[in-house]
């Protein structure tokens, strides 16, 4: 069995661990050691009967050989920064896929990628890493979804539509087909998506339309 740990220990992680759960109920394949968080009130703490096992320091006394991670943090900027750290341990990410999730053989992934429940995603996609694709979200041919993208429940993205790093659907957004929406820009829940969308922006309503501009960089903060 693969053994796991989860890094992060909110409400996201715990979906997350009830990934590897409904996935072991098919076939007993993960075996889950708990979670990482550099919070100490959490530490020693029980969530879904799964202990949250300390900091990142917790790594130090283990074989990191022996074992692989995965980001459960929604925020794309801090999912970047935890997964940045992780990489500088030398930690190897694994992907989840919920077995309620429908993926063609015409997908293909990258590292730390996590897919939920009644995800679709069609044929020709590329996915980044650590990437999240959250309930019922659906995914069209000829996407390319790049690196720590965020997809939230409900999100419809159509065919050859191109999210750049760090993009953030918000919940029930539609994105027509042929868009680009550039680096760490935030699309707004419920929104329309008819025009692309520049870098670093918030776009929010139907259609959508750009609130609020950031300075190159501001993820890095």
């Amino acid at each position: 069995m693969q053994r796991v740990v989860i890094l992060g220990a909110g409400g996201l992680a715990r979906e997350v661990l009830d990934i590897f759960l409904a996935c072991n109920t098919l076939e007993p394949k993960y075996e889950v050691l708990g979670f990482i968080d550099e919070n100490p009130l959490m530490h020693g703490k029980y969530l879904n009967g799964f202990p949250v096992l300390g900091s990142f320091g917790w790594f130090a006394g283990i074989d990191r050989k022996s074992i692989q991670v995965i980001c459960a943090i929604g925020s794309p900027v801090n999912r970047r920064k935890v997964v940045q750290k992780a990489l500088g341990l030398g930690l190897e990410f694994c992907n989840v896929i919920h077995p309620a999730a429908v993926i063609t053989p015409f997908v293909t992934l990258g590292k730390g990628v996590v897919i939920t429940a009644g995800c679709v995603f069609t044929n020709q996609i590329q996915v980044g890493n650590h990437v999240y694709f959250n309930l019922n979200s659906t995914i069209g041919h000829d996407c390319i979804i790049e690196d720590f993208c965020n997809i939230n429940p409900g999100v419809h993205i159509s065919g050859n539509v191109h999210l750049k790093t760090g993009c953030d659907i918000g919940t029930g957004a539609v994105i027509i087909q042929g868009i680009t929406i550039g680096e760490w820009s935030i699309i707004g829940a419920g929104a329309v998506v008819i025009n692309d969308i520049p870098a670093n922006v918030t776009a929010v309503g139907v259609p959508a339309k750009v609130i609020k501009t950031r300075e190159e960089g501001w993820y890095e903060q």
